[in-house]
């Protein structure tokens, strides 16, 4: 497990393209047998990727945790961006197609993740939060869940944002997490850009082409900076940064949110004429 420390805006400034990629930028998550993780002091939050081969994998306690069980203080959302998945919580069987949302509440003991075909590999992106009480086992299908349709064609931000893990949805402690599907011929996600002070936020850009990138923004609004990221690649968004994008083409993306407020429209956004 790699750990990422927080950073104060004012250092930030500061920063190089190469130390802006090292501390926000988490560009390896799926390698086929094995589980990645990064633990995030930006309201303590383990971003991980897995790509289960011929054989299950299983989600161990880093020692970084110091707990017996992965989920032993933590609630933990999956969305499977690959081929069919199984996702075994203590030996409860759920099948995931892709788009397809696992949240698991703290205190199961029990993880394992597996390919329905080694030959078509699930890849199950998933978010971990520090929990307080126990929430149960839930699925939900991307059809299933609250779908806001935004933005327009005219403004090139056409998209539809589906709210999965959140208090109208699959209820938790503080995760939230969801996904949000460009249209094509639309690039800009979140645009006004907002800040929420009391919530960080992670993001994993996928479905993008090989040569394909996003433009991922961020920093204070006085002071953006951007990412370029390429498919599969995550960005960590501390509670000070704005967090926007706009790419080479349409893709899709997941976000998560953890911290003190779990409400969804807790936004203070950004007009575009103050940017800078």
């Amino acid at each position: 497990m790699e750990i990422r420390h927080s950073v104060h805006p004012s250092d930030a400034k500061h920063y190089d393209t190469a130390r802006l990629r090292e501390h926000f930028l988490v560009e390896k998550l799926f390698e086929a047998g094995q589980v990645h993780m990064v633990y995030t002091h930006e309201d303590r939050m383990v971003i991980g990727g897995a790509q289960p081969a011929e054989t299950a994998l299983t989600l161990e306690a880093p020692d970084t945790l110091k707990t017996g069980f992965f989920l032993e203080r933590r609630e933990i959302g999956f969305v499977n961006i690959g081929g069919d998945a199984v996702v075994t919580a203590c030996g409860e069987r759920y099948e995931l197609s892709k788009l397809d949302t696992l949240f698991v509440g703290m205190g199961v003991r029990d993880l394992q993740l597996a390919s329905k075909d080694a030959a078509n590999p699930a890849k199950l992106y998933f978010c971990s939060a520090l929990a307080h009480a126990t929430y149960p086992t839930r699925k939900v299908s991307i059809q299933e869940a609250n779908t806001l349709y935004l933005g327009s064609q005219a403004t090139s931000n056409e998209r539809e944002l589906n709210q999965i893990i959140h208090e109208g949805g699959i209820n938790s402690c503080q995760l939230m997490m969801g996904i949000t599907v460009l249209k094509p011929g639309s690039v800009w996600n979140t645009m006004p850009s907002h800040l929420h002070d009391r919530r960080m936020e992670a993001y994993l850009y996928f479905d993008l082409a090989e040569d394909a990138r996003v433009f991922h923004m961020m920093g204070e609004p006085s002071e953006t900076r951007h990412l370029v990221v390429a498919n599969e690649q995550a960005i960590i968004s501390p509670s000070w940064s704005i967090h926007s994008g706009v790419g080479t083409s349409n893709y899709t993306f997941i976000w998560a949110m953890a911290g003190e407020n779990y409400t969804f429209k807790d936004q203070d956004i950004v007009p575009p004429a103050e940017l800078k």
